[in-house]
């Protein structure tokens, strides 16, 4: 196995796979401008979400941790930011602001105004001009050997059946190992499939601070469904995990725990937050595949990765959010051999031969690294050779008002 993969190295010494320019909507009426810049000009991705309005400070907070993340990756070469005029909106939201905490990355920015270019149609042509020469001067950038040491990824299980704790999950387990083993970096999150198993895995963390934040990370959750005068497992596994043959949370949370690997948890994250040394962390995030990739990669995931249950999926199925990770590639792999059939043009990776009996785990696991190091490279995951992204859903707190 390569010990290397061919990458992009950043100002602030990351290792990015991807050479993007992201466009960044301060307020929710720049989408519009966004998404217009998006489709006129290649190499470019816009960050959709529903917005600012009406939302407490804490979830404005992690909104604009969502959008700096984002542009602090290391698959992005810059960012430009479109906001209606100077000093506008919530503090938190606003681009000056935005662009302050961007540039700690030493990666080029710039904010363009609304009522400066005299109006969206202007802005349009404006950000146009200026994506084109941002697109320019990234495609000066060249693919670097890189150890894999620099390469740091996320995952996100769903759709879970019973190959998820058997196979799927546990393959990537020993892909997340192996790359902690080379000195790289591995996120793994879903704070309400920890609900059952959570005991289990903070006796893991390094530091009895994480372990501590952990448990109550898990807290909050359910206190929060409580909230809503519903218990949470009613809720989650969702109809598809039951009617592929999950009965209960405990038992789907203890089958995703599985693709955290082995490794010592390192430390936990709050949402969106990006580690400050390698190995393996867990991050505090939204089960929904709209929401986990995008905060995975805002916590500076250069490559995320969906582990497929999708035993009641049907034949030929339209994947879940094509690339919500926005400037990461987002593989869809799975330990079922029924499901890697059922979705053949949209599976990335199948370790359904450990399920067969046919492939040791640790090989499976090894060959799945072997083919994340080869999309960290280059090479296209299935996803994105469609140009569709579903909207992107922040892990708010609620309520709104």
């Amino acid at each position: 196995m390569k010990n290397y993969f061919e990458g992009y190295l950043r100002p602030d010494g990351k290792a990015g796979v991807r050479n993007y320019v992201l466009i960044i909507p301060s307020c929710r009426v720049c989408n519009i401008v966004a998404k217009r810049i998006e489709d006129y000009v290649v190499g470019v991705k816009a960050i959709m979400t529903t917005g600012e309005v009406c939302r407490h400070g804490k979830d404005r907070k992690r909104l604009s941790d969502l959008y700096v993340g984002l542009a602090k990756n290391p698959n992005v070469f810059g960012s430009i930011i479109l906001a209606l005029k100077k000093d506008n909106g919530y503090p938190e939201m606003r681009a000056e602001n935005l662009k302050r905490r961007i540039d700690e990355s030493g990666k080029p920015s710039i904010i363009l105004y609304m009522d400066a270019e005299g109006g969206q149609d202007r802005l349009v042509e404006k950000g146009i001009s200026e994506a084109r020469e941002f697109v320019r001067l990234a495609s000066m950038e060249k693919r670097k050997r890189l150890p894999l040491s620099m390469l740091q990824i996320g995952v996100k299980c769903g759709w879970s059946d019973a190959t998820s704790g058997i196979s799927g999950n546990p393959t990537f387990g020993v892909a997340a190992d192996l790359l902690v083993e080379a000195g790289g970096t591995v996120l793994f999150s879903e704070t309400t499939e920890l609900i059952g198993a959570e005991e289990f895995v903070s006796k893991r963390c390094v530091h009895q601070k994480d372990s501590e934040r952990l448990l109550e990370m898990v807290e909050e959750v359910e206190n929060a469904a409580k909230a809503t005068g519903e218990d949470i497992r009613t809720i989650n596994p969702i109809p598809a995990n039951i009617a592929a043959g999950i009965t209960t949370l405990e038992e789907k949370s203890l089958g995703a725990v599985r693709k955290a690997g082995s490794k010592p948890i390192e430390g936990v994250l709050e949402y969106c937050e990006q580690p400050t040394t390698h190995g393996l962390f867990f991050m505090n995030g939204w089960a929904s595949a709209f929401s986990l990739p995008a905060s995975l990669a805002a916590a500076g995931c250069a490559v995320t990765l969906y582990q497929l249950g999708g035993g009641d999926l049907p034949n030929d199925p339209p994947m879940l959010g094509t690339n919500t990770a926005v400037i990461a590639p987002l593989m869809y792999v799975t330990g079922n051999y029924i499901t890697a059939e059922k979705a053949k043009k949209s599976i990335d990776f199948s370790s359904g031969d450990v399920l067969l009996g046919k492939k040791s785990l640790e090989k499976a696991g090894k060959e799945l690294l072997e083919k994340i190091v080869s999309v960290a490279s280059g090479e296209l995951a299935r996803g994105e050779t469609v140009k569709y992204q579903d909207l992107i859903e922040p892990y708010f707190l609620g309520p709104v008002f």
